[in-house]
């Protein structure tokens, strides 16, 4: 089920997207120099969990990537966990469906909401734009992960 936040993030970000389509469409106006900016989103939920687990919890992660500086900001919020968040990070590199090693982890204390910074090597951060990374926020109940979501490139520019 879509909540609200979700149908006007989904919204916001359809928007931009036809946006930047007709703009780039017209010849009449002067070229826009290229975003060094690549959004994600991503939705916390243990159905994403490898094996998928049975907590009701939910949550979402945004980020932005600077591809200029590789510093990745990102915004957390999550909700309904079995307990206490014990732990939370980025996984990667790996294909959706599998696991792997942690290549960030996130500053504690975990709370809801929560805003965090680091700078990534380029190798992380050429993992993160193709998809291959995931987080991930952990609990007593669930050590393993109580909710996963994989990262989804929302916006991206086209400078390389």
């Amino acid at each position: 089920m879509t909540t609200r936040r979700q149908a006007t993030r989904y919204s916001l970000a359809a928007f931009a997207v036809v946006a930047a389509a007709t703009i780039s469409g017209c010849g009449m106006m002067q070229p826009q120099a290229p975003s060094n900016l690549v959004a994600f989103t991503t939705q916390l939920r243990a159905a994403n969990e490898v094996p998928p687990n049975a907590s009701q919890g939910s949550g979402s992660v945004d980020a932005v990537l600077n591809k200029d500086t590789n510093l990745l900001r990102w915004k957390v919020n999550y909700t309904g966990l079995s307990g206490p968040a014990t732990a939370a990070h980025f996984h990667g590199p790996a294909n959706v469906g599998a696991n792997a090693g942690v290549v960030l982890g996130w500053p504690g204390p975990i709370n809801s909401p929560m805003e965090a910074s680091a700078t990534l090597t380029p190798a992380q951060a050429a993992d993160l734009i193709a998809g291959r990374w995931y987080a991930n926020i952990h609990t007593a109940a669930n050590p393993g992960g109580e909710g996963r979501g994989w990262r989804l490139v929302i916006r991206s520019s086209a400078k390389g």
